[in-house]
This record gives structure tokens, sequence and C-alpha cells, in this order.
């Protein structure tokens, strides 16, 4: 109910925001980027020209104040930041041009030897950026880098968009592609909206995740395309109320809660409902992965209305996961709850099409599969489940047709 209500509070506004921008060139306060002195042919450093376009917008004392990015150019830029707390509560940016970063990871200009990030709003309340412009990290220089390399890309790579500690925040009609690390990061974050987005890197690119939410509450992501190296979506510690929505996503690694509990830490994710989602060649659709040795929880958790398309893992929990080789085993763990699958269809390319991995010491509990039809693009044979400390229940039409350790047409 609570989720119902909050999406359609976010409809509502999301309509009020794109008749807002109808008629942004009609505005008095427009600071386009050209007239603080950015080229825009994709050669010239036009930093500077932007950090002045920001700081005059965000200090006007109009009531709705927009920054302008000039079409039909380029511009390169440096890592930058731009910081709040404006004097408007309603600062619109519009990228109607090209954004794009230096090719080559030792041409970044960073603030500290790693750079975190490349664009960045910080503290900005009120945060409405649309456009029509392509934001392209150009990091395929950046993804084969270790620290054997003498240069910026040794140590952590940088995020390409971030929208941290602000509220109220609509993002939309863009186009991102070829970040250096992840694309998109919301955190610390609240009431932000994500539609009609479009994030694109090749499928051997590493940690590319489209979008990952963080420390975030109240998020809205829905009709946007996404097909990275990564997590189409990744969802972190501390995020709750979010809903996901009409996401067409692949190549990548599906729609993932976690990873929790990391080197013992305590993580929470509660209250995200994930619906009316396209999955093509994805290496998992629906996943939550937890570390063993952790704490917290993850819970209050709905998939549904998912189409699997050639999907190798199309319904797993992991409480055993691993990114590396030396991992131990641990009796604690974050407790996984309330997690249902419904209307889920399509094809997985491996006989395993659902995957409950638990953890003996904290099983997951509250598990209900409906109206779950998973078929198996092979020969030969069909789909199968794996079901370890796992409780709850299927019901419906359920295919696979056994979930060992789930009861059969019973409310979990």
């Amino acid at each position: 109910m609570m989720t119902s209500f909050l999406f359609l509070v976010s409809s509502i506004v999301s309509v009020l925001f794109t008749q807002s921008f109808s008629s942004h060139s009609h505005l008095t306060s427009i600071f386009n980027v050209v007239e603080y002195g950015a080229i825009g042919d994709g050669v010239t450093d036009d930093t500077q020209a932007f950090s002045d376009a920001w700081k005059a917008t965000c200090g006007s004392s109009d009531s709705e104040p927009t920054m302008l990015v000039s079409s039909e150019k380029t511009f390169l830029l440096q890592p930058l930041v731009f910081e709040g707390h404006c004097n408007s509560d309603n600062i619109n940016v519009v990228i109607d041009g090209n954004l794009i970063a230096p090719s080559n990871p030792s041409e970044w200009n960073c603030q500290v030897q790693n750079c975190e990030s490349w664009i960045a709003f910080n503290h900005v309340n009120g945060l409405n950026i649309t456009g029509s412009g392509m934001i392209d990290g150009q990091g395929s220089k950046w993804w084969g880098l270790s620290c054997n390399h003498k240069s910026n890309g040794c140590g952590k790579k940088p995020t390409g968009f971030v929208i941290a500690h602000s509220n109220n925040v609509h993002l939309s009609n863009l186009n991102f592609k070829d970040s250096p690390q992840m694309h998109i990061a919301l955190e610390r974050s609240t009431w932000v909206y994500i539609t009609d987005l479009t994030v694109t890197a090749p499928n051997h690119s590493p940690n590319t995740d489209g979008i990952h939410i963080q420390e975030s509450q109240n998020v809205f992501v829905t009709r946007t395309t996404i097909g990275t190296g990564d997590d189409c979506i990744s969802i972190g510690d501390g995020s709750s109320y979010l809903d996901i929505m009409d996401v067409v996503c692949g190549p990548g690694h599906g729609i993932s809660i976690g990873s929790l509990g990391k080197n013992g830490a305590y993580e929470t994710v509660e209250h995200v409902h994930v619906r009316e989602i396209v999955f093509e060649g994805t290496s998992n659709g629906a996943r939550i992965k937890t570390w063993q040795g952790g704490s917290g929880y993850a819970r209050n958790i709905v998939f549904e209305r998912m189409t699997m398309h050639d999907v190798k893992h199309p319904i797993i929990i992991d409480q055993f996961y691993c990114d590396h080789q030396h991992c131990t085993n641990q009796s604690s763990a974050v407790k996984v709850s309330n997690i249902t699958y419904n209307k889920v269809t399509g094809t997985s390319s491996e006989k395993t099409a659902i995957d409950f991995v638990c953890s003996e010491s904290l099983p997951c509990k509250e598990i209900l599969v409906d109206d779950v039809n998973i078929q198996y693009t092979g020969h030969g044979s069909n789909t199968s489940a794996y079901c370890q400390n796992a409780v709850g229940a299927q019901k419906g039409f359920v295919f696979p047709s056994t979930i060992g350790c789930l009861e059969s047409n019973t409310d979990p």
C-alpha cells in the first residue's frame, strides 16, 4: 500500500515536472555556459566556464533559475562538483549539448590522488536535471588499469555522475555512456525521481553499474533502458522505499540488492518494489547478495511482473557472496526475509532457474514464489530449482515446479 501511494505521488510530481520544463526557454534567468566562456569544441577545457555558470545559477535570487548547456556542442570537462546550498529551492539544469570526460586517465585533473567522481551535485535541494544530451565518461582506458600502471587509474576509479546529500531531485531524458566506473550514483538523498534515461557501456566493462542507490530513501526509477558490464541497478546499504518500474536491463548483471555485509558490516535494505522489468541476456535477473560475517537485513522486497530472456540466473538469493578467492565460512549473516517473486516468466540459459542459497545459522524466511514460469533455452531437459536453508511457500502455477524447501500452495 505504501509503495503504491509513493508511486502515485511520484507520477503526479513527474507530470508537473515535465510541464514545467516544456516552457523553460521562456524563463528570464537562464545562465548559458557559453556566455561564461565555454567553447564546446570537444577539445578546449570548459570546466571553469561550467563552474562560473553554476555559481551564478545557484546564487540567483530568481525563483527558478536555469543553467543551460547549449545543443550541438561538445564540452570537455575535468572532475567538477556543483555545490549547493542554493538560494532557490527549484534549480534547473538543462543539458542539451554533450559532455565528455578526458579520454586518458592521466589527463584527469583530480583534487586528491584518486578521482572519486567526474560530475557531482552536492547539497542541492529542488534540483531538476533534464535535456537531450549525451554524458560520455570515455572510460574505456580506465577499465583495464591496475596499480601496475603509473597513472591516475591506480586505485578507485571515478563514478560518472553523482547526486549526494540532496532532496527533491528529478533526473530525466538524458543519455549516459562509458563511465570509468558506476554511471549514476545516488548517495544520502531523498525523493529522487529518475525517468526516461538511457545508460550504455560494453558488457565487458567492469563495475559500470547503470544506477547505484546508497543510503537514499523514496527513490523512483521508471521508463529507463540500461545495458552495461555490471548491475543495471544496484541497491546498497541504508536504502529504503524504492520503486523501480518499466526498466529494460541488458546486457549486465541484473537488478541487485547488495552486496551487503562485507567485512562484517551491519547493513540494511528494505521496502523495495521492482516491477515491469525486462531482462535481456543478463547474467542475473532479480538478485539478493550478502556476505558471510556481516549483519543487518534485506527485507520487505517484491519482484513482480518480470520477463526473462535467456538469463543465466533469473532468480537468486546468495548469502555466500564472495567476489574474490579468500572468503572463509562464518556463522553470522545478513538476515533475508519477506521476499516475494510474483508473475515472473521467460527463459533461463542455465538449468537452475531459481537458486536460493541461504545460511544455516540464519535461514532466509518468508520467501514467496507465486505464478513463476521459467523455461530452459537449451534442449533435452527442463529448468530446476535449488533451495538451501530457505523457508516460505510457492503458490499458483510455478515452473520449475519443485522448490524443495518451500511449502506448496500455502502462504508463508
